[in-house]
């Protein structure tokens, strides 16, 4: 059976001798129907976020994302921008894309037809119950990701599909089913288009909503940043004298005694000496609006 996302619109048939206007107009509804399928996602990406959540609290969890083609790449972007946003350990966060990489030359496309490479994949990191594994796959078909998920749900571990074709197996088979359904691309088969527009959105909120969870964000800030260019040893310099309510001065104080890190930085400001602050953090599960609570 043809899958909607390989499917070729009627509408669209002769796109390429559109005119130019007429063909980004038409590109960007396809766009527009990506956000349009994440937000009939919502209850199933909720679901996701609470139960991952719950698992990555234990320090001893991981992240694993699992892809193969565009929705690999969209699962390594995400994955790569957890140390730097939020200070997630790198350690905790682990990408598996079919053919081992990013760049994927033209020769390693069939490495997605591999599904004794996605076996060994979860094989090779050690996937253990506890750890949250994240499958993304278009046609909700890939062999390589199908396989890698089985594995780790056969190993304990939590399972999220992430597809945009109704009853495909990877939905059928995680334990949490993200259905993102975008329907024909407008570019027939080309499902960088609004099948990766959609699922780098619902990458984008899942995680996020995760990391705010396990306390990565006080007051709509990224207290966990790593401040490792000019421009965010700026930024957290400003976020601390907001959060804080204190001076630059002060700011940049209370930041050079806990390693530029802006959560300790709150409660140096507040009188804390930088042992205290961590220590602080750590019985309250780095969670600093508990820590602030237990503080008093």
């Amino acid at each position: 059976m043809t899958k909607p996302t390989e499917t070729a619109s009627q509408a669209y048939r002769e796109i390429e001798r559109f005119a130019t206007a007429d063909m980004l107009s038409s590109m960007l509804d396809g766009q527009k129907a990506a956000i349009d399928a994440v937000g009939k996602a919502l209850p199933a990406l909720e679901a996701a976020v609470e139960a991952a959540a719950a698992r990555l609290a234990d320090p001893d969890n991981r992240l694993v994302y699992v892809g193969a083609g565009t929705s690999g790449r969209v699962g390594v972007l995400d994955a790569v921008e957890l140390y730097p946003t939020f200070g997630w350990p790198e350690h905790r966060c682990v990408h598996l894309l079919a053919g081992s990489d990013i760049a994927t030359p033209e020769d390693r496309e069939g490495a997605e037809d591999d599904e004794d490479a996605g076996r060994s994949a979860i094989d090779d990191v050690s996937c253990k119950t506890g750890d949250v594994v994240v499958g993304l796959a278009a046609s909700g078909s890939t062999p390589y990701t199908l396989a890698a998920v089985e594995a780790a749900g056969a190993r304990g571990a939590l399972t999220i599909g992430i597809a945009n074709n109704p009853g495909s197996p990877l939905l059928e088979r995680a334990n949490h089913a993200v259905l993102l359904e975008t329907g024909p691309e407008v570019l027939a088969g080309s499902t960088r288009m609004a099948a990766g527009t959609s699922q780098k959105i619902a990458m984008n909120l899942f995680s996020t909503a995760v990391m705010m969870r396990l306390g990565k964000v006080y007051r709509g800030r990224m207290v966990d940043m790593k401040p490792t260019n000019r421009k965010l040893v700026q930024r957290a310099v400003d976020m601390l004298m907001q959060v804080a309510e204190c001076d630059e001065a002060q700011a940049r104080e209370a930041l050079g005694k806990t390693g530029f890190h802006v959560k300790p930085a709150v409660l140096v400001v507040r009188g804390h000496a930088p042992e205290e602050a961590a220590a602080l953090l750590a019985r309250n599960g780095d969670d600093l609006h508990r820590a602030l609570a237990a503080a008093g």
